[in-house]
């Protein structure tokens, strides 16, 4: 792996765990926390073989959010980390009149529900590192709907009420929490939508740059930057261009 250069300030006060790592934002995200000197990285999966050429500075992790057995044994397995970051994500709810109940669940249980436990499971060694950081993988359709994926976006949604939650009660303990709003990635999760999409690489590059700079949202890319900018000036104004689409 590379080593973090002048222009790319160094990570190495953290030891950084990644959920949903096997692919897209997360294998990117594991590839680039490397690159920056992290002193340690995590890359957890379902299935740890998909995650066998990350590097001999990378150690792989059987992980599945929704199993809170699975999610107990690696937090036993990893109690230094420092920097936890919430990337792992389900689409399965399309339409939310027409999403079956089965699928609905399955969003929550992963976007939800499997944010929240990997979360408690890891805050006491965020809260002991006394540098601890919280990082979420949320997206635009957290913030305002997208009716094609409203059952997926309101899932977001309930994760994004979450962030603002945990972000008030881990900052009493010393906890930073960041939420990170991107918009369409080259991702297998959109690979069936036809839009203009930043690379993983560069949503990874601006998260990191994000932890470096105590950013609490982060937009990382060209398509969030201005929505994330509409949203704060009038949120109503985001939830009529994406109810526009």
């Amino acid at each position: 792996m590379p080593t973090a250069t002048p222009t790319e300030p160094s990570l190495s006060s953290h030891v950084a765990l990644v959920t949903g790592a096997s692919r897209g934002i997360g294998r990117a995200l594991v590839q680039t926390l490397a690159a920056r000197g992290a002193s340690r990285v995590y890359a957890t999966a379902r299935d740890p073989r998909t995650l066998a050429d990350l590097g001999s500075r990378v150690t792989a992790l059987r992980l599945d959010v929704t199993d809170p057995d699975s999610v107990a044994r690696a937090a036993e397995a990893a109690q230094d980390v420092t920097l936890l970051i919430n990337n792992a994500g389900s689409l399965r709810s399309y339409d939310v009149i027409e999403a079956s109940r089965q699928d609905l669940e399955a969003d929550l249980a992963v976007n939800f529900f499997g944010l929240l436990e990997v979360t408690k499971a890891f805050r006491p060694a965020l809260v002991k590192s006394e540098v601890g950081t919280l990082v979420n993988l949320l997206t635009l359709v957290s913030l305002a709907p997208m009716a094609g994926i409203g059952g997926y976006s309101a899932s977001k949604a309930a994760a994004f009420s979450l962030t603002q939650s945990l972000r008030a009660t881990l900052g009493t303990e010393g906890v930073r929490v960041m939420g990170v709003y991107p918009g369409a990635v080259d991702t297998d999760m959109l690979r069936g939508f036809e839009m203009p999409k930043a690379s993983p690489e560069s949503v990874a590059k601006a998260i990191c740059d994000g932890i470096l700079a105590d950013e609490d949202d982060v937009f990382p890319d060209v398509m969030s930057r201005p929505l994330g900018a509409l949203w704060r000036d009038d949120p109503k104004a985001l939830e009529a261009h994406f109810a526009a689409m």
